[in-house]
């Protein structure tokens, strides 16, 4: 999820009627006003906590951490003006089913409830041609969690890499879409669009982003996390 300016005319037209008791009443609520601002401010700055729990993408594979999209998200947030502290809980390799066996173990080691949770697995389901009913009932085991918890999610899709879009990707592509839809998460149905097929986004492999992927990644991101971690928005996950 902005002086004295406003006092002026009410303490002049005070002045001028001569109503020195008056002013004096009105001169003595300033310091209340005052004090009221300086209370609700703390909330206004409060930093929030997101959890970014992921695979190899949200790791930060090949590079050093503050190269990674959970830091990079972190940077475009502060600078949409949300002080946020975006714990990275990516594993390289990682699949929904490795993510539904270590999210509440992560959850209950944090040092408070997250805000919101980036979450982000199931490329690795497809790669290693997991069952895409497996990985439907994970993710669903994940967001049932992360719902009882009353956490906020943010789910991020996935693409097929240039030379595997065919039929048997697309099935693992619709899960996110519609398991977001059916728990009311928010979501960016497709994290690596324009990174995946430019190379200059990415490592050598083809299949990692690099630096200038990464804050590709976290451009596309921010927007929908900024919207999630107002206050009005929090409930949507």
């Amino acid at each position: 999820m902005k002086h004295l300016s406003r006092y002026a005319a009410p303490l002049l037209a005070l002045q001028l009627a001569g109503c020195s008791g008056q002013q004096q009443a009105a001169v003595d609520e300033r310091p209340a006003k005052a004090a009221d601002t300086e209370q609700a401010a703390p909330e206004q700055q409060r930093q929030r906590l997101v959890l970014a729990f992921g695979d190899s993408l949200y790791a930060g594979y090949g590079m050093a951490q503050q190269q990674s999209f959970p830091a990079a998200l972190g940077r475009e947030l502060a600078e949409a003006g949300i002080a946020a502290e975006v714990v990275n809980a990516g594993i390289s390799g990682d699949t929904t089913a490795g993510g539904s066996r270590r999210l509440a173990g992560t959850l209950d080691a944090l040092a408070a409830k997250p805000d919101l949770v980036i979450l982000g697995l199931g490329a690795n389901d497809a790669l290693l041609g997991l069952p895409p009913a497996q990985m439907r009932r994970n993710l669903e085991a994940m967001l049932g969690e992360l719902k009882r918890r009353q956490i906020p999610v943010l789910l991020t899709g996935l693409i097929a890499p240039p030379g595997m879009k065919s039929p048997y990707f697309r099935q693992y592509e619709v899960i996110i879409p519609e398991v977001a839809k059916r728990y009311g998460a928010w979501i960016e149905p497709s994290l690596l669009e324009d990174v995946l097929t430019r190379r200059e986004y990415l490592q050598a492999d083809g299949l990692h982003p690099n630096t200038r992927g990464t804050q590709r990644m976290a451009e596309r991101v921010a927007p929908l996390a900024a919207e999630a971690l107002e206050p009005e928005g929090a409930d949507a996950g």
